[in-house]
């Protein structure tokens, strides 16, 4: 949020709902590895209770990940996700807020979606999730307001 106020940007409220999106992938990406092969870090396993998505490069098939909120729990509203991973799951966090910032300061259209630029300006953050977890770190953006204290399906 500090970066954001740097822009004159407003806060965005913590959202339940996108925290669980964010805690369950984190922990798909760590103990099923869906990003290995064709697909990237916003794919989602089959070993869940949730689709399985491939999402590639050329954003073919975005609304695989852009409604895990809406299916997983009762968000109402796509959920736009940044993240950043290493090469294998650890005992413990392997990488801090602060290197997955820095990470996605360094990636042009990452740090579009955190400071709302290009394709980004027009959006409305109103709700926020964060999670890290041994060696992974993902960020959900949605533009819905999440008023549910817990919101999980």
């Amino acid at each position: 949020m500090k970066i954001r106020k740097r822009y004159r940007l407003p806060e965005i409220p913590l959202s339940p709902s996108l925290t669980y999106v964010a805690q369950t992938h984190v922990k798909d990406l760590c103990n099923n590895r869906p990003d290995v092969g064709k697909c990237n870090m916003h794919r989602w396993s089959s070993k869940g209770n949730w689709s399985p998505c491939c999402y590639t490069s050329d954003h073919a098939k975005a609304n695989c990940m852009w409604q895990k909120p809406d299916e997983l729990t009762t968000y109402k509203g796509f959920g736009y996700e940044i993240a950043l991973g290493s090469n294998g799951c650890y005992d413990d966090d392997q990488v801090t807020a602060e290197e997955a910032l820095e990470g996605w300061k360094s990636s042009p259209p990452h740090f579009a979606v955190i400071i709302n630029k290009h394709i980004w300006e027009n959006s409305t953050w109103r709700a926020i999730g964060i999670r890290i977890y041994q060696g992974f770190a993902v960020v959900w953006f949605g533009k819905e307001l999440d008023t549910a204290e817990k919101n999980m399906k």
